[in-house]
């Protein structure tokens, strides 16, 4: 049942200014065809999270303790040459930005076909047949892959990339802002496609925004992370209707809402330096339910099926 065993991950980038904690202490679990949603502000630590999974962490960031189980194999612990061999054929990538992540240099198709041949014993016209098709079915003109990415719109790049990510049928994929960069009246478009890969292919995947709206038409759970820490956990529509956690609350209360009932909680200032986290409770600065022992003693993730790390929850029961 499950895939993706995340165990007290930490990772840290150093500097002369200091350490500065991006993943610090997250333990997530992924079962197979679930789709988890990270949420919080910019600095939380959601892109972190998903280069580590990736093994992309560079100098002067460090993957400094914890495991990454993908189907019993811990990818900390692995080769290079095996991660390598792994990624685009087990474990798929998409990134915020297709424009950084498809070469400029490159025909489309070119850059499908690489990654075929990269895992697959096949001939380059058969592989360059594969991806024409995969294009058809992210919605694509099969003509497309003699494109380069400055002759498709961003939706499109998005769509290529996308189809890049799934043209060997992964079990797993991370997908890092995947609409973030696209026109709001193309993200419906971009997640019904990441949803029909879901429900086809029983696809597993990492999604990360800072968009509860978009959270809540992709993920099975959601995950609130808030400097470095996962600050809550639950099913998609629990967590939705009843935030718990005051971060949770607050990053609601800043979307227009979509909820019977006005959420008015607010956020209060803006996060703090990862280099400079707060004693106790991270958030009890921003926080306006904080007391004292939220300045002193940092709240465990507790609870069952919605986990909470506060030590004074909401219950808010929006209906």
């Amino acid at each position: 049942m499950m895939l993706l065993d995340i165990k007290n991950l930490k990772t840290y980038f150093y500097s002369k200014r200091g350490v500065l904690k991006a993943v610090d202490d997250v333990s997530i679990a992924i079962n197979r065809g679930e789709f988890i949603t990270i949420v919080g502000e910019s600095g939380c630590g959601k892109s972190t999270l998903a280069y580590s999974i990736l093994r992309l962490i560079d100098y002067p960031g460090k993957i400094v303790g914890g495991n990454i189980f993908f189907d019993g194999v811990d990818l900390l612990k692995i080769s290079k040459e095996r991660m390598r061999e792994m990624m685009g054929k087990e474990i798929g990538m998409v990134f915020q930005d297709p424009m950084t992540s498809l070469d400029p240099l490159e025909k489309i198709g070119d850059q499908i076909v690489e990654t075929i041949l990269e895992h697959e014993n096949i001939d380059k016209k058969e592989a360059w047949d594969m991806a024409s098709k995969l294009l058809e079915k992210v919605g694509l003109p099969r003509d497309r892959v003699n494109y380069y990415p400055h002759q498709l719109s961003g939706g499109q790049r998005q769509r290529v990339a996308i189809a890049r990510a799934m043209i060997l049928k992964p079990e797993f994929v991370v997908a890092d802002e995947p609409v973030s960069m696209i026109d709001v009246s193309l993200r419906a478009a971009i997640l019904d496609l990441l949803m029909s890969f879901k429900a086809e292919y029983n696809l597993s995947m990492l999604f990360i925004t800072h968009d509860l709206s978009v959270a809540r038409l992709v993920g099975d759970r959601i995950a609130v992370m808030y400097l470095g820490k996962v600050v809550g956990i639950g099913e998609t529509r629990e967590v939705i209707h009843n935030p718990y956690h005051p971060y949770t609350a607050a990053l609601l209360s800043a979307v227009p809402s979509f909820l019977k009932r006005e959420i008015n909680v607010e956020i209060i200032g803006d996060i703090a330096n990862p280099r400079e986290i707060p004693t106790g409770c991270r958030y009890h600065p921003r926080c306006p339910f904080a007391e004292e022992i939220c300045r002193k003693e940092e709240p465990e993730l507790e609870g069952k099926d919605h986990m909470v790390a506060c030590h004074f929850p909401l219950d808010l029961k929006i209906d």
